[in-house]
C-alpha cells in the first residue's frame, strides 16, 4: 500500500509546490489538491507543483460534473497532465463542497442524489473525460445527462494519458467506478468495513469496459497527529463535521452503530446536534455543544488519526489493516501546518509502507 497526501485548497500554489517537492522526496505516491468554492482553483493550484516535481502524481479531489461540465473538466485535466508530463489524476464525484454551494434549481441546500442521478452522471462525465484524455478524435458524446454535440479532438496530447478516478461510496457507485475508471477513491472508510467496500469493487472488475493495468483503490483519511496533544484534538474536533461516517443522513452512523462504536440513542443525538459539529469549525471554538466529550472522543478515535506522537504506532497498525484488505493507497488529509504533518509522516509512517 502506498501513502498519499491531500492538502487544502486555501494555500498559495507556490506553497503547494513546496509541499509537493518534499512529498516527492519522501516517496509519497500522489499529492491531491482539495476543491472548495472560496479557494484556489485546483487545476491552477497544481501547476507550480507540476513544474517543480518529476515523479509524484498530482490529483484533484474531487470535482463534480454538476459544477463543471465534463468537456471543460477534460480540457483542464489534459492541460495539467501535459504540464506534468503525464502525472495528473482527477477524482470525479457526484457531490462535493462546490456542488453543495451551488445547490439545485430550487435553491435547496441539500443535494438530492437520486434526483440528480449521480451514478449515471459521474459515469458519463468519466467517459467524456476519458475520451478527451486519449487525444483521439471523437464525433461527440450522447448521454442521458451530459452531451457534447460537436466533435472534439485534443491534438496537443503527447504525455501518457491522465488517470480518471471516481469518488464512490455507495454500492452502485463503487461497482460503476470499478467497471469504467482507472481507480476509485473512497472516504473515511474504517478498517471494519473496508472489506465490504473491496468486495463491491472486485465484484464488478470482470465487466470492465477496458482492461485495468494498475487499478487503484484509495481511501481519504484524516490525519491530525501533532507533537502537541491538545492541538491535535482541537483540530480533530473542528474537522469532525466533515467525516463521512458522521455526516447525516448518510449511512455512516449506521455503520458505527453496527460496530458498537455508538448506540442507537447516541447516533440519534449526533443527528440532532449535527449543526453543533459544524459550528465547532465555523466559530473556531472546537467545542461541540450538546454532545458529551466521551462520545466525541470515540468518534475521533474511530474515523481519524489523532493524538500526539505516541499514537503513531497504533495508527500504523490501523493502516496495515487497510493494506491487508486490499487498499492500494491511503490518502492522508493534512490540515493545519501541512509541512510539519508531512515531516512526521515521512519519518514515522513511510518506513512501514515503502
Amino acid at each position: 500500500m502506498d501513502i498519499e497526501i491531500i492538502v487544502g485548497s486555501d494555500m498559495h500554489p507556490q506553497q503547494v509546490a513546496e509541499i509537493a517537492v518534499e512529498a516527492e522526496r519522501a516517496g509519497i505516491r500522489a499529492l491531491w489538491h482539495s476543491n472548495f468554492p472560496s479557494d484556489w482553483d485546483p487545476f491552477v493550484g497544481l501547476v507550480p507543483a507540476a513544474q517543480a516535481t518529476s515523479r509524484i502524481k498530482l490529483g484533484i479531489l474531487a470535482i463534480s460534473p454538476y459544477e463543471m461540465h465534463p468537456i471543460r473538466m477534460g480540457s483542464s485535466l489534459v492541460s495539467l497532465n501535459e504540464l506534468s508530463g503525464g502525472r495528473a489524476i482527477v477524482g470525479i464525484g457526484g457531490g462535493g463542497a462546490v456542488a453543495l454551494a451551488i445547490g439545485d434549481s430550487s435553491g435547496n441546500a441539500n443535494l438530492d442524489f437520486k434526483k440528480m442521478r449521480i451514478v449515471r452522471g459521474v459515469r458519463e462525465a468519466a467517459e467524456i473525460v476519458y475520451r478527451m484524455a486519449t487525444g483521439e478524435a471523437n464525433r461527440g458524446y450522447k448521454g442521458e445527462l451530459f452531451n457534447v454535440v460537436r466533435p472534439f479532438h485534443l491534438k496537443h496530447v503527447e504525455a501518457p494519458r491522465a488517470q480518471i478516478f471516481t469518488c464512490s461510496m455507495g454500492p452502485q457507485m463503487l461497482r460503476m467506478g470499478s467497471r469504467i475508471a482507472d481507480g476509485i477513491q473512497v472516504g473515511d472508510v474504517t478498517p471494519g468495513r473496508i472489506g465490504a467496500v473491496m468486495d463491491e469493487i472486485q465484484s464488478a472488475q470482470s465487466t470492465r469496459k477496458y482492461p485495468a493495468e494498475d487499478f487503484r483503490v484509495g481511501n481519504f483519511w484524516a490525519w491530525h497527529i501533532k507533537k502537541d496533544y491538545a492541538a491535535s484534538m482541537f483540530e480533530a474536533r473542528s474537522q469532525l463535521f466533515a467525516r463521512a461516517e458522521v455526516i447525516p443522513p448518510n449511512i455512516g452512523l449506521d455503520h458505527l452503530v453496527h460496530a458498537n462504536v455508538v448506540s442507537e440513542e447516541e447516533a440519534e443525538l449526533i443527528r440532532d446536534n449535527f449543526q453543533n459539529f459544524l459550528m465547532a469549525y465555523i466559530d473556531g471554538s472546537g467545542k461541540i455543544k450538546g454532545v458529551s466529550e466521551d462520545l466525541v472522543q470515540r468518534l475521533i478515535d474511530e474515523v481519524s488519526s489523532a493524538g500526539d506522537l505516541d499514537a503513531i504506532d497504533r495508527e500504523v497498525e490501523r493502516y496495515r489493516e487497510f493494506a491487508k484488505a486490499g487498499l492500494t493507497d491511503l490518502a492522508l488529509r493534512v490540515f493545519n501546518d501541512p509541512m510539519d504533518a508531512l515531516k512526521i509522516i515521512k519519518e514515522r509512517v513511510m518506513p512501514h509502507f515503502t
